[in-house]
């Protein structure tokens, strides 16, 4: 059964809604997302598997099992440091963007204040247009 507004699979929907009402709701859902539902369960699937079969297991061998842990240790400080180089290079795009405003609104003020002075030497009011 394909996921999909079938005639099929809306009278199995209506049959599941009449015999247990849970269970026309999965119906439904399947009928809705059955193709994501099917890809989120053999990614579940799959990363399970991953987790239980990369997961402290020993090898047999301890000098692997020594070389891995090593290596584990090594790329798990390496992710550290990228995390802090992050972090300090978000810091400074923040302090960046702020100098960068800071600039701007002051030259709206020196602007604005020049402008001001001029307006109100030629006898115009301040903000008023000539």
């Amino acid at each position: 059964m394909k996921a999909g507004w079938s005639p099929l699979n809306t009278a199995l929907m209506v049959l599941g809604f009449i015999v247990f009402w849970p269970l026309g709701l999965a119906i439904l859902a399947y009928i809705l997302w059955g193709d994501e539902l099917r890809d989120m369960f053999y990614d579940a699937r799959y990363q399970f598997r991953q987790r239980t079969s990369s997961g402290s297991q020993d090898s047999g061998n301890l000098a692997f099992d020594d070389y891995r842990q090593r290596e584990l240790n090594r790329l798990e400080e390496e992710r550290r440091r990228l995390d802090a180089m992050r972090e300090e290079f978000d810091t400074y795009m923040r302090n960046l963007r702020r100098a960068k405003d800071q600039e701007e609104f002051d030259r709206f003020m020196n602007n604005r204040d020049s402008r001001g002075s001029t307006d109100a030497s030629n006898g115009v009011p301040d903000g008023s247009p000539a």
